[in-house]
């Protein structure tokens, strides 16, 4: 078998303290799991079955790199989550086992085009083009549970310019980690590679070109990144 053209490289992410990197194989991403911004997003924060979106492999960005403003919109937002990296994959996890199918953690940036975001939700339409543009995962260095232990609690906080627009604890998730794992491998089959973004809390707002935005939770670090301008 031939190729007609070279197969795409795949997407990787740093391993925190080392030269390893983590292949990504899909990016999930889990809707609304923070009560206090369910409502600020004008919807119900009760806790009915999680939903989830997702984000091509490789609109991952990592830490430290310069992310450009992205086309047709006008209202860029920026959302700290918590990332989950799979290290070995399960259908129909049950909770109970499902932690001892995470590789590791890292923070994480879910970039959304909010106008684009919302237009399609209100006309009943998929997210794709809100959620899934390129450069839109911004993704640190994941840190091996073997390292840091398993994160149930701990400060998840996020500045613009040095000023604080998000903080919440990682206890607030609706569904914690366990749970993510069980429902979203009892939809589809998960693999070692993929990852996913747990939800964001409160707080989320607007980034424009030039701004610095800082993603902290504790236990694994920070990570920075600056929106810079459009690609011409």
């Amino acid at each position: 078998m031939n190729l007609v053209f070279a197969a795409p490289v795949t997407p990787t992410v740093a391993v925190a303290e080392t030269e390893d990197r983590f292949p990504v194989r899909r990016i999930f991403c889990v809707g609304r799991n923070y009560a206090a911004h369910a409502r600020e997003m004008g919807q119900d924060p009760e806790r009915e079955a999680p939903f989830f979106f997702s984000k091509p492999a490789d609109a991952v960005v990592e830490a430290g790199r310069a992310v450009p403003y992205p086309p047709l919109t006008q209202n860029l937002h920026y959302e700290a989550e918590l990332v989950v990296a799979i290290g070995l994959g399960g259908r129909e996890i049950p909770s109970a086992d499902a932690l001892s199918h995470v590789w590791g953690y890292a923070i994480g940036n879910d970039l959304t085009r909010r106008d684009l975001q919302l237009a399609a939700r209100e006309k009943g339409r998929p997210w794709d083009f809100g959620k899934a543009f390129d450069n839109s995962a911004v993704v640190g260095p994941i840190h091996p549970v073997a390292r840091v232990g398993h994160l149930t609690k701990g400060t998840i906080g996020l500045t613009v310019n040095g000023e604080t627009k998000q903080r919440a604890d990682l206890a607030d998730m609706i569904w914690p980690v366990p749970d993510i794992i069980s429902i979203l491998s009892g939809s589809v089959a998960l693999k070692p590679g993929d990852l996913i973004m747990t939800g964001t809390p409160e707080g989320v707002g607007p980034l424009e070109i030039g701004d610095v935005c800082i993603v902290t939770i504790d236990g694994l670090g920070s990570i920075s990144t600056k929106i810079g301008p459009k690609d011409s």
